[in-house]
């Protein structure tokens, strides 16, 4: 049994489940794939790390870049302890009160038929948060990192989901819920291991699948690479709608503009805040709107897309932002970090309080480790060793820093 369950969970990485063991009458019945992926992502993740190494002798996963990118994850699924996904409530209410016909549950031909929309839908969610100013806000969250390895793929928006679900809504005519909730996470799940760089080409099946050297061209701030390829699993979308670019020029990746940040908050809001500054240059309601529908680079005048050729030009010699620190602030970065990964287990696991979580993942600005103040942590194992070490540790070296980079400041006075 046990076999069994590992089997699936790798399978389902890979969106290699067949329609028999993955569909189910009842949504209560349907398994939580993505959580239970957990020991799937560090595994590849560890394997990312070590044959990246082997093979450039140079870690591809940065301390900093790296937390930042899985602590944003975290917080994307932080409304799950409060609320059932939005997609998924959204997608109940109409196929409870407006479907109109009731595809069979147990019927390949619907658990295929699923799939394709699914992924068709997805196709046009990834569109829509490119092109539309104010849903842009929400995903450039993913595209901040100047790295692209397994833990970009989590570095995830915490406010996405509040939106993306209206796409999703059509299927909730014919399909039911059960499947489509298998089918929201397989979806999910597949696009994981595309984050690599060191998978290069995948022969035939690049026709067909999205693949990692297809989805590098997506995070790419390269020209050429901008607002192309946005499939899930199939890339044959984006051959259909004109979207598609092959991976050429050496690609840069993160935004436009680099952020060069690594706070939590900061890294998934900062947009909001752009867009309302931006907006409030303009005097008219025309053009006040139009910063927020239109798309990330429009200005007055231009199409609604605004003109890319306008965006800082790349030359293939730019270096990712990773800030440098002694050895004991990284080792205290990954002691704190592990601790609120337990912290946050405990959370799904144990239904415990979400203030605790939140206040835990904030302590994580990895560019600015300061003096640490988690008073309230919970009361478990994870909870006293945030008091009895993670405080007074941070507390001290947190102190140290500061010391040496006002002792840098004066130097370069």
């Amino acid at each position: 049994m046990e076999y069994d369950s590992v089997s699936r969970g790798a399978r389902a990485m890979f969106f290699m489940l067949t329609p028999n063991e993955s569909s189910f009458e009842k949504v209560e019945d349907v398994p939580q794939y993505v959580q239970q992926a957990t020991p799937f992502f560090v595994g590849l993740m560890v394997l990312e790390l070590v044959v990246g190494f082997l093979k450039t002798g140079a870690p591809v996963i940065t301390i900093s870049d790296g937390i930042t990118s899985l602590s944003a994850g975290m917080v994307s699924r932080l409304p799950l302890l409060l609320m059932r996904g939005c997609e998924l409530s959204a997608y109940m209410h109409v196929w409870n009160h407006y479907r109109l016909v009731e595809l069979p549950w147990d019927s390949a031909w619907t658990w295929w038929f699923t799939f394709l929309g699914v992924d068709f839908c997805y196709y046009w969610v990834h569109r829509f948060a490119h092109e539309v100013a104010v849903l842009w806000a929400a995903h450039q969250v993913h595209h901040s990192s100047e790295y692209y390895n397994l833990t970009t793929a989590l570095r995830q928006s915490v406010t996405q989901p509040f939106t993306s679900w209206v796409f999703y809504l059509p299927m909730a005519l014919a399909v039911p819920p059960s499947i489509f909730a298998v089918h929201i996470q397989l979806n999910l799940l597949y696009q994981f291991w595309i984050h690599t760089e060191l998978i290069r080409d995948l022969g035939p099946l690049e026709w067909i699948l999205n693949t990692p050297k297809h989805h590098r061209v997506h995070h790419g701030r390269n020209l050429y690479c901008i607002d192309k390829n946005y499939g899930g699993i199939l890339i044959i979308w984006d051959r259909l709608f004109g979207t598609f670019a092959q991976e050429a020029d050496k690609v840069v990746y993160g935004l436009v503009f680099p952020i060069k940040r690594f706070e939590i908050l900061y890294v998934q809001l900062h947009y909001y805040l752009y867009l309302w500054k931006k907006s409030k240059t303009y005097k008219t309601i025309s053009n006040k709107l139009s910063t927020f529908l239109n798309g990330p680079s429009w200005k007055p005048g231009k199409r609604r897309l605004g003109d890319h050729n306008d965006n800082p030009k790349v030359t293939g010699k730019e270096v990712p932002h990773n800030p440098r620190w002694s050895l004991p602030v990284q080792i205290y970065a990954v002691i704190h970090f592990l601790l609120v990964l337990k912290t946050y287990h405990d959370l799904f696991e144990n239904k415990m309080a979400i203030i605790g979580c939140l206040g835990a993942i904030s302590l994580c600005r990895h560019d600015d480790i300061a003096e640490v103040q988690l008073h309230e942590a919970p009361r478990t194992f994870t909870g006293s060793a945030y008091r009895g070490l993670c405080l007074p540790l941070s507390a001290v070296l947190g102190s140290a820093q500061h010391r040496l980079s006002a002792a840098r400041h004066q130097e370069e006075g």
